[in-house]
């Protein structure tokens, strides 16, 4: 009996171990048949690069057609969210105080919540941040550097012209250039499709540091190549508008603004405060790596580009947009939640973190508009010199918390603790401000100005809308229609752009 026994278990474990054996071969089958399938598509090019970057991004279309069909649908804009949906969403209308904290810049013209990669070009062209060059005698109101992130033929221009001299040039002398908007170079070597960030910014940032951007792994590379772009910034004034990543000092929003002190840079001085203020961009790769995902060693692409099996290929899914438009592919391969617990939970963080934000706006306008009033009862610089240097410290804080839109969800901790201190630094102005008026013989409460919509905080500032949006429907409707045809005639273009 034993030795029967003895002799069924032997079968039975050689039958499970053929059982074994047969599924690690068709595991290993599926993944050489996947890795001869990628192998055959970079041996066997239909369309050969002989160049690292091809600003045409139709010319990847044959070779990696999965990748570029769901780039092209970062064209749609239909998906909604509770925040930060794909649609364009003008965020002065929403917010009016950001009028009166933006006073003297060009960000008090427009600003709207970002739509897809396709939409690049297109959206700067029509921005009156970008003003109407060339319309009733207007001149550049920016540089050639404002082109940087928009798309390949940037690039391949700073390769062609010099990057200093391409940062140094108006904004429209790249009009007739900038056709294709962010595609395949930007990210990818042409030629092997290597991971390569494409702006030397980011290089020249790594290596005031001591790194070398070149050394980075592959799955840090899933997020540099965002980082090249989504990054605080500033233009060197003195130096042809050349541009410059503040990281010496360290990636976190007080590093930044040490650096800045260091060399007593501000961006545009607030007409109504005379506060020198400081304008963040959007530092969303500083904030991303402020929080835990971040941290974690989760990479951009990993939440923002998650990989799709179709067949018997695996590739990443080029249509950038929110991780909650596919909880299933991003958020749940780590999370085991159900996506209705999980969304809920982003939109928690995001409506604490937007309620208080409400309050810091209301806060700093109102700073800036009682400095105002300080001047006029005739406070002295050394009367004002505090509050000015709160008022510059909290819209600092509460510009870097909230200039890349999704950090409320990327590191909802640091973005709290930011726009706490900035009302720290608002609410102290204001007392300042109280104390200077209050020796100059005035001690009631500081009028405010009704800011409850958009056009009256404009029309507070003392913009001219009606004539600032009549010059841009003249430039969109005659100077760019002849920036398509000179592009057209040089063929910088395969399909009509966007």
């Amino acid at each position: 009996m034993a030795k029967t026994l003895k002799k069924w278990q032997g079968w039975l474990l050689f039958g499970g171990a053929m059982v074994i054996v047969f599924v690690l071969g068709l595991l290993c089958s599926s993944m050489l048949e996947r890795r001869a399938e990628v192998a055959s598509i970079f041996n066997n090019r239909r369309t050969q690069m002989t160049d690292s970057i091809v600003s045409q991004n139709e010319k990847f279309a044959e070779d990696f057609p999965r990748e570029y069909e769901t780039w092209a649908m970062t064209e749609d804009t239909s998906f909604v969210s509770k925040y930060n949906s794909s649609q364009e969403v003008d965020v002065l209308a929403q917010r009016p105080e950001m009028v009166v904290l933006w006073a003297g810049y060009a960000f008090s013209r427009e600003y709207n919540t970002p739509r897809g990669h396709r939409h690049a070009i297109e959206d700067l062209r029509k921005i009156l941040r970008t003003g109407s060059p060339g319309v009733d005698g207007q001149e550049d109101i920016q540089p050639g550097t404002c082109w940087t992130c928009k798309g390949p033929d940037i690039p391949r221009l700073m390769r062609e012209k010099g990057t200093d001299k391409f940062y140094a040039a108006k904004w429209s002398d790249w009009g007739p250039e900038a056709m294709n908007t962010i595609g395949c170079s930007d990210c990818h070597d042409a030629r092997t499709m290597d991971l390569r960030p494409a702006r030397p910014a980011l290089y020249e940032a790594w290596a005031r540091v001591g790194k070398d951007v070149k050394k980075a792994t592959h799955q840090e590379m899933r997020s540099l190549v965002c980082a090249q772009c989504h990054t605080e910034y500033y233009f060197e004034k003195e130096n042809g508008n050349y541009l410059h990543f503040p990281q010496e000092k360290g990636l976190t929003c007080e590093a930044a603004e040490e650096y800045y002190d260091s060399i007593g840079f501000y961006d545009y001085i607030n007409p109504l405060s005379k506060a020198k203020i400081l304008k963040a961009q959007h530092p969303g790769y500083e904030l991303y790596m402020q929080g835990i995902h971040g941290q974690r060693g989760v990479s951009c692409a990993d939440c923002h580009m998650p990989y799709i099996s179709e067949g018997g290929v695996k590739y990443t899914d080029h249509h950038v947009m929110s991780p909650l438009a596919h909880i299933d592919r991003t958020c749940q391969t780590c999370h085991r939640q159900d996506a209705e617990t999980l969304r809920q939970n982003v939109y928690e963080r995001q409506q604490k973190i937007y309620d208080f934000r409400t309050h810091v706006e209301k806060e700093l306008a109102a700073a800036h508009i009682e400095a105002k009033f300080a001047w006029e009862k005739g406070a002295t610089e050394a009367e004002m010199k505090t509050a000015l240097s709160d008022i510059r410290k909290g819209q600092w804080r509460w510009d870097y918390a909230v200039a890349s839109h999704g950090a409320a969800f990327h590191a909802p901790q640091e973005i709290m603790r930011l726009l706490a201190s900035a009302m720290e630094y608002a609410k102290d102005a204001r007392l300042q401000i109280a104390r200077v008026v209050a020796r100059h013989g005035f001690t009631g409460q500081i009028p405010l100005p009704d800011l409850s919509t958009k056009a009256k905080a404009q029309s507070y500032i003392g913009l001219d809308m009606p004539k600032l949006n009549k010059q841009k429907k003249q430039f969109l409707d005659t100077v760019v229609p002849k920036w398509i045809e000179t592009a057209k005639k040089n063929k910088r273009f395969i399909t009509k752009p966007m």
